[in-house]
């Protein structure tokens, strides 16, 4: 009896791994597969290419303003309930987002749809790390997470490309609705086989000032982040946007720490390692951001590739990270997750410094080299760095820390690339100054201005890389008493 006991839950923690990986694809497919059909988005509705860039930019802003909230939701109704809700109106906002838009002839009705589908994308991306920490067994949680990392990886990877051809030889109203099987298939498969456990006590009362301060503030905050080289830095819009974030995400640390049972808890940062681990998933993906924006243009620009040569070229990241996410799982309960750290944060250093020798004439070689070693540093860090976090708090407060981990992914990409842009373009600015370089420059001469630009973003990518690596040697791996060995063994118990 104990053998079949034993396959019965190997079985329901295969099928769950599946289920939360499958949350973890679609949100990492809907970042990247909208918007390569941007522009054919743009011709359909007659609009300008700013005003379509809101098909990503609203996302982006509902998700970071809503992912808090649901994490914190979910400890006190259950995961089950958020991640099954969330799937739903997910897949409803899929449909709505391939259909209404052309039965209305409305922009603002996709823009409306594509707000409700990222409410869905909130609540199953804001608990997909909790729902491992949760449900599976110590032993193999870092088997678990690399396996849900490499499928968010490969999700990333191929977006651009799937969303290339349905755009190509379908229709942009694709990009849509492969959606909608994907997250049928999710609610059925979920349903059957995530527990409907008991959530760790009913909060006293739903923080709904600090919901609305943190939806206010982040999305106040990345909209200025992301459309401030559009509109201008000194704008009054970019500048009022800015303030407003500033005062609404000052007043909610205020309003959290004076209250009970807070939206997030901020006590948690007292802990140091706690601290010192979020920060390296931060800085993680913030200097991450500028590579990941800028390289392409320096493949098109300054090698001269096509966008399709280009994008191929970038896949070399997404397989090494893929490649790693899958040893960091194998390895992690073996070396340990702060000694992977170590390991990525050195990689990730030197990947960098590799970037900062790209010039003109560099070889292709090169480039794909320097994507590997950074992609394989990536998928070494995100793994252990994910389950450190998770272990090391309680886990009523499980949900609250997965949307946090969540949040730490996409809102710093999006101020990471912000910031990349800026540098490139005062950098080349700046040296074009010095140097008295004009329009009228030879053509080579431009180039290699335009190289020092890049030159000069990566080096600051560098520079967050050697601190991720000092971060790294500081912190320690802790694990709460919930997760001890014994503690953990009946998640499932009874579930399957």
């Amino acid at each position: 009896m104990g053998n079949i006991r034993q396959e019965t839950d190997q079985a329901g923690f295969n099928l769950l791994i599946i289920s939360i990986s499958l949350a973890a694809f679609m949100s990492a497919l809907d970042g990247t597969i909208v918007n390569i059909a941007l522009p054919t988005i743009s011709a359909v509705f007659n609009i300008s290419s700013s005003t379509v860039s809101w098909v990503a930019t609203i996302y982006l802003l509902v998700m970071a303003g809503c992912v808090l909230i649901f994490g914190k939701l979910s400890d006190g109704i259950g995961f089950k309930k958020v991640f099954l809700s969330g799937f739903a109106i997910f897949t409803l906002g899929s449909f709505s987002c391939a259909l209404l838009p052309d039965l209305l002839s409305s922009f603002p009705v996709l823009i409306g749809s594509r707000a409700f589908q990222a409410v869905g994308g909130a609540m199953i991306t804001a608990i997909a790390p909790a729902m491992v920490t949760a449900y599976i067994p110590m032993k193999q949680k870092g088997k678990a997470m690399g396996i849900i990392m490499t499928v968010a990886a490969l999700g990333t990877a191929i977006g651009p490309t799937i969303g290339g051809v349905l755009t190509q030889y379908l229709s942009w109203h694709w990009i849509f609705l492969i959606n909608v099987p994907v997250g049928i298939c999710a609610i059925l498969l979920g349903a059957k086989v995530i527990p409907a456990m008991t959530p760790h006590g009913q909060p006293a009362g739903f923080d709904r000032a600090g919901a609305f301060l943190i939806f206010t503030g982040l999305a106040a905050l990345l909209f200025a982040v992301s459309e401030g080289n559009t509109l201008g830095w000194t704008s009054p819009v970019i500048l009022g946007t800015l303030v407003l974030a500033i005062v609404t995400l000052a007043y909610f640390v205020w309003h959290e720490l004076g209250i009970s049972d807070p939206l997030l808890e901020l006590r948690l940062f007292t802990n140091r390692n706690f601290l010192m681990t979020n920060l390296v998933m931060s800085l993680v993906f913030f200097s991450f951001a500028g590579i990941s924006y800028l390289l392409p243009f320096y493949l098109q620009y300054v090698k001269g590739y096509g966008a399709s040569d280009a994008g191929l070229i970038l896949t070399a990241l997404s397989i090494a990270m893929m490649v790693s996410g899958i040893l960091a799982g194998a390895l992690y309960n073996r070396v340990g997750g702060r000694n992977l750290c170590i390991a990525a944060g050195a990689f990730l250093v030197a990947g960098y410094y590799m970037m900062t020798l790209l010039r003109v004439d560099t070889p292709t070689g090169f480039v794909i080299l320097c994507l590997i070693v950074l992609g394989f540093s990536l998928g070494l860090m995100i793994t252990p760095a994910s389950n450190m976090i998770m272990n090391s708090v309680a886990k009523k407060y499980q949900g609250m820390v997965s949307s946090l981990t969540s949040l730490e992914r996409f809102a710093p990409l999006t101020l990471g690339i912000a910031f990349a842009n800026l540098v490139f373009i005062q950098g080349i600015e700046a040296i074009a100054r010095h140097h008295g370089i004009t329009e009228s420059a030879p053509v080579n001469i431009k180039l290699n201005l335009i190289t020092a630009g890049f030159n000069l973003a990566f080096f600051f990518s560098f520079v967050i890389a050697i601190i991720i690596l000092v971060l790294a040697l500081l912190a320690r791996q802790e694990v709460h008493p919930d997760y001890q060995t014994g503690n953990d063994e009946d998640a499932m118990t009874g579930t399957l």
